[in-house]
């Protein structure tokens, strides 16, 4: 950030008379909405903080650490006292009388765009520190920042920057969204795409290597005559016999070679076995290729979806990141596992998924699919009444996105995992349902 733009910024945000909600909306990114209309967003990445404005945006996921809940309690419905740069530095103030102090109590929020220093900081009227964005130990630098702390100034600087004098600075900060969105929707897109264009190209390999359905009938029957061989011909095989010459049913030579390790009144038994293995293969080649030809579907389909995103929350929803520590470890066997606002959301891939999934899922967790066509059932796993609209907004967009490529309106059915009866693998009876339609351009619920 330069100062300038922190300057202009300042003397914007002091025209707003309160701030209606403040919270964390990605790792490094709060949202703060002034009077209840104007959203401005301070991103706090090391080396490469800035502030911009945009619509009001709904996390990719729940925020509850120390700092997020402090966030919500101090700074949601604050009455704003006053924005400042002290020490004319790349730093913003913001002094704000809480909602919920019964006296005249006064905090700070501080913005740092300082390099690698860069943070967010809360801070009570004594310059100790409540909380803060990122910790800093005695190890790492001199000002320590940790709650119960005092803050420290930040040691002056001497730097050449350029003035500037910004007309209209929402304009400028909208300007400044749309052109970092377009550059990380880029970087996004590409590297999503790739990850998903592995699984694809993984499948389409596996496929090529799935045995041919008329080369294991070939094989099976080619085992069960050598086992019949051996059998009609067990006299002459020695143990130490590594090969035998004999003639087949039909008088022809023919050579077996024999097994290592395998007791010579056993090598019928193994060439039989072999013979049921291909016929166990041969019976099975086509469910197995139905199952990687769906999952392949599957991928192409969401590969389609990243695409045609137009925002980075489309793009995390639809292949999301490495979250936190204990969603690395959980994986489900059957279907697509995804994280919707803290909330865990199964998608099936496949039909026999599918019916994996109703399996799984308990009473009252919600349960939906596109109405009138074949497609993948999602199941959100809650034991509450209610769930967030968004919550099932992102769901339905999941389950269209992996069902369907083709642009269009699609009706999206969902109910509690009790109202619905299974008919025959996972085909589904259910009442007692809602619908969401579902369009390239966004969600309406129709009740």
């Amino acid at each position: 950030m330069k100062l300038y733009e922190l300057k202009a910024i300042s003397k914007r945000l002091n025209e707003f008379t309160f701030i209606s909600r403040a919270r964390r909306i990605e790792d490094n990114t709060i949202e703060l909405v002034f009077d209840k209309n104007d959203s401005y967003f301070f991103n706090m990445t090391r080396g490469h903080s800035f502030v911009y404005k945009a619509p009001s945006q709904r996390p990719i996921q729940g925020y509850n650490a120390p700092f997020d809940k402090l966030l919500h309690s101090l700074v949601s419905a604050s009455r704003l006292l006053e924005v400042s740069i002290p020490n004319n530095d790349r730093i913003l103030r913001l002094k704000l009388a809480p909602k919920s102090s019964y006296k005249d109590k006064v905090i700070t929020l501080q913005f740092e765009f300082t390099g690698k220093n860069t943070n967010a900081i809360l801070i009570d009227d004594n310059e100790v520190i409540i909380e803060a964005l990122r910790h800093i130990d005695a190890d790492s630098s001199f000002r320590v920042i940790r709650p119960g702390m005092e803050l420290l100034d930040i040691p002056p600087h001497e730097r050449e920057e350029e003035t500037r004098e910004i007309d209209d600075i929402d304009s400028y900060l909208e300007e400044k969204y749309a052109q970092v969105q377009a550059k990380r929707l880029a970087e996004m897109k590409k590297q999503k795409l790739s990850s998903v264009d592995k699984k694809i190209k993984k499948l389409s390999m596996l496929l090529k290597k799935l045995p041919d359905a008329e080369k294991l009938a070939e094989e099976e029957k080619k085992q069960k005559e050598y086992g019949n061989l051996i059998l009609a011909n067990l006299y002459q095989i020695k143990p130490y016999d590594r090969k035998l010459k004999t003639y087949d049913f039909e008088g022809r030579e023919i050579t077996i070679p024999l097994p290592k390790n395998v007791k010579v009144n056993r090598m019928s038994d193994h060439f039989f076995n072999l013979s049921k293995r291909a016929r166990s293969k041969a019976k099975n080649i086509h469910i197995e290729k139905e199952n990687l030809e769906s999952k392949k579907a599957f991928y192409e389909n969401i590969h389609y979806a990243l695409e045609q995103a137009k925002e980075p929350y489309e793009l995390e929803l639809l292949v999301p990141k490495r979250g936190k520590s204990q969603r690395k470890k959980e994986k489900i066997k059957e279907g697509e596992l995804f994280w919707i606002e803290d909330y865990k959301v199964l998608v099936g891939r496949n039909s026999n998924e599918n019916q994996k999934l109703l399996g799984i899922a308990k009473a009252n967790d919600l349960w939906m699919h596109i109405r009138d066509i074949p497609s993948s059932h999602v199941i959100i796993r809650t034991d509450k009444q209610n769930l967030p609209d968004s919550v099932i907004q992102a769901a339905a967009k999941l389950c269209v996105d992996f069902s369907v490529k083709n642009p269009g309106d699609y009706e999206v059915d969902y109910t509690k995992r009790k109202f619905v009866k299974v008919q025959e693998g996972s085909n589904v009876l259910y009442n007692k349902y809602d619908t969401i339609r579902v369009t390239k351009e966004g969600v309406e619920i129709r009740v």
